[in-house]
């Protein structure tokens, strides 16, 4: 199943009040909330409130059967917690500007556009990704994904040193970023 109907499934669940399909969505989606309120001058209880006031609205949303996401569910949480949380701090004039003004800013269709290229790109990247082949793409996931120190990777993939490990993750960094671009050019 993908990702678009699986998001499809959680809103119905959502609609129908589906314990199961709440807790999913706030295990999926409440951090990103948080760390965009603490991180334009919130706290985390006024992240739980703004995550609450987004939960209503989804789930008004949901209620409508004209409703059809034409995003991902992250992508359209993101939009309306910004939006809610800007309209919030308006209201609190810890932002220094009308509501107009806040509205002008933040856009929800630019938002969700910005988040929408940006999931293009992540897509785009785990296809150069899985075409990368081995050991490319473990040494890239060891050094990137997983933090380790290149004398560990030196030490895990049979490199006699961690300068050695070094110059193969460049010559794979090369090989992705070409694997990339190719993709990436086709796309626009």
């Amino acid at each position: 199943m993908n990702t678009i109907e699986e998001e499809k499934i959680l809103l119905q669940g959502l609609a129908n009040e589906d314990k199961t399909s709440i807790e999913k969505i706030y295990r999926d989606h409440y951090s990103m909330v948080q760390s965009l309120v603490i991180n334009n001058n919130g706290s985390p209880d006024d992240a739980a409130d703004i995550f609450q006031e987004l939960m209503i609205v989804l789930f008004e949303k949901a209620k409508t059967e004209s409703f059809e996401l034409h995003c991902q569910l992250k992508t359209f949480v993101y939009a309306v917690s910004r939006r809610l949380w800007l309209k919030k701090l308006s209201q609190l004039q810890r932002y220094n500007g009308s509501s107009d003004t806040v509205d002008e800013i933040v856009s929800i269709e630019e938002d969700m556009e910005v988040h929408e290229k940006r999931q293009e790109e992540f897509t785009i990247m785990e296809a150069a990704m899985s075409k990368i082949g081995e050991p490319c793409k473990s040494l890239l996931e060891a050094y990137y994904v997983q933090k380790k120190q290149m004398q560990a990777i030196a030490a895990d993939f049979g490199y006699t040193n961690a300068d050695n490990a070094k110059t193969q993750k460049y010559k794979c960094l090369v090989r992705l970023k070409k694997l990339f671009f190719a993709q990436y050019k086709n796309v626009e």
